[in-house]
């Protein structure tokens, strides 16, 4: 990240939309500086839960003079109490933007969090989720906004030239490289332009944004906030472990995914015209993808005599585990694999993931949260999960890295024996790569922060 770049960059104009009034009275006020965080985009996927917490410890570490008010998507599943617990000075502010007026109610807490802000952080996601209300915010209030970690793939997915299949992150790099300099659309454009910084969790976004020539005068790789997440609830996953037999070192996690989520199925939105065709893309895959699952299983437990936890990144992986993962097992195997019936919060999974020997998992966050408690953790990648994967081999992991359509139970194995025979070594390499991510994550907050307070 080049700071100096930014501060030169910044204080000559093209961050100036930031240096004005304002600026100056919240450094002059006496009163703490002032964060408005958008994050929180849904509760079924304890990722997208753990994205905020892992934001609110890195400003909490780096920033703590700094008063966080939250602005979530989705607060269920338990996740409001895992923030007000875990972070007794977090504000939270509800509400919707006008569809005329495209700002909140007049008079409303969110108006008010609105005016009151110092800046709009927007958190870790996917396409830079929640991007029209960034711009709203910067066009109502002329205040700066900054981006904390996203993904912008604009190849894989549905709507206008996006390819639903996906593809591998070599074939999604090439296919980038293609797009002409005006591909970005124009609505994102405008609120990149304007950022006082954008962080992209991965380098394969910050690369097509640069080659689309945005304007922001800090475009840099920014880890995913997740691996910022400092909490475990060791009250609730350290029974659980006693109580099915799992010892500390002695079991695999194993999470199952789908091509796509069927968001439609777990009550989350009603069904869509693109459903049919993620139905298709699911049914193809799934025995495939799953199949090599459950040979790596079968070659741990035999190998080793160990157990496995299946278990769940997202709510329908639960039944999901055991239809697809436990079931189809031998019997020898089977009894050595215990099914995590229930859905948790990220805290408790982090708990849990502590104590294991490592995680393989189909879905992209429950290894980040392995890695920030320590655990090796392997990314099995399918085509249609955008391009947010390079972040594995961004933060310096490329080998536990593998794509689901290049790989085999037996490859998976031959990576995962290595890490039993010498778990010290697999550990301590864990945490020479937080330390780089850590680095990282406190210039983001220190970039965070000058956009703030400087004058």
């Amino acid at each position: 990240m080049n700071r100096r770049h930014f501060l030169k960059t910044s204080a000559a104009g093209a961050g100036g939309l930031w240096l004005s009034s304002w600026g100056r009275a919240a450094a002059t006020s006496g009163r703490p500086p002032r964060i408005l965080l958008r994050s929180s985009w849904q509760s079924v996927n304890i990722g997208d839960i753990g994205h905020t917490p892992g934001a609110l410890s890195l400003i909490e570490k780096h920033f703590p003079e700094a008063e966080v008010t939250l602005w979530p998507g989705n607060l269920g599943h338990g996740s409001r109490d895992l923030l007000t617990k875990g972070y007794p000075r977090l504000k939270i502010v509800e509400g919707s933007l006008g569809q005329d007026s495209n700002q909140p109610a007049a008079g409303s807490a969110l108006a008010k969090a609105w005016h009151e802000t110092d800046i709009y952080l927007s958190g870790s996601g996917s396409n830079f989720p929640s991007s029209a209300h960034a711009a709203a915010f910067h066009k109502a209030t002329g205040k700066p906004v900054g981006v904390f970690g996203v993904s912008t793939d604009p190849i894989s997915g549905f709507g206008g030239d996006r390819d639903p299949e996906g593809g591998t992150l070599k074939n999604l790099r090439e296919r980038a490289l293609k797009l002409p300099p005006t591909h970005l659309p124009e609505n994102v454009r405008y609120v990149i332009d304007r950022a006082a910084f954008f962080f992209c969790r991965d380098t394969l976004s910050r690369d097509y944004l640069r080659a689309q020539g945005v304007k922001t005068p800090l475009l840099e790789f920014g880890p995913d906030a997740q691996l910022g997440m400092h909490l475990r609830d060791d009250a609730k996953g350290l029974p659980w472990l006693a109580e099915h037999g799992l010892q500390n070192g002695k079991f695999i996690c194993v999470i199952p995914r789908l091509r796509y989520t069927p968001y439609y199925r777990m009550g989350t939105r009603g069904r869509a015209a693109d459903d049919d065709i993620k139905d298709a893309i699911n049914l193809r895959w799934k025995e495939s993808d799953h199949a090599k699952l459950r040979d790596l299983i079968v070659r741990y437990v035999r190998a080793t005599g160990n157990k496995v936890l299946a278990c769940a990144e997202v709510t329908y992986q639960i039944a999901l585990a055991k239809e697809m993962l436990v079931d189809p097992l031998p019997a020898d195997v089977k009894r050595n694999v215990i099914w995590r019936d229930s859905f948790w919060l990220p805290d408790e999974a982090a708990s849990i993931y502590a104590q294991a020997e490592a995680l393989i998992c189909m879905d992209c966050h429950s290894p980040l949260i392995a890695y920030r408690h320590g655990t090796p953790a392997f990314y099995i990648r399918n085509a249609t999960d955008t391009w947010k994967g390079q972040m594995y081999a961004d933060i310096g992991v490329a080998d536990w890295l593998f794509e689901a359509d290049e790989t085999s139970g037996e490859e998976l194995w031959s990576r995962l024996a290595p890490l039993h025979a010498d778990p010290i070594k697999a550990r301590a390499r864990v945490k020479a790569v937080m330390a780089g991510v850590e680095k990282l994550q406190r210039g983001m907050v220190e970039t965070l922060r000058a956009a703030v307070r400087r004058t």
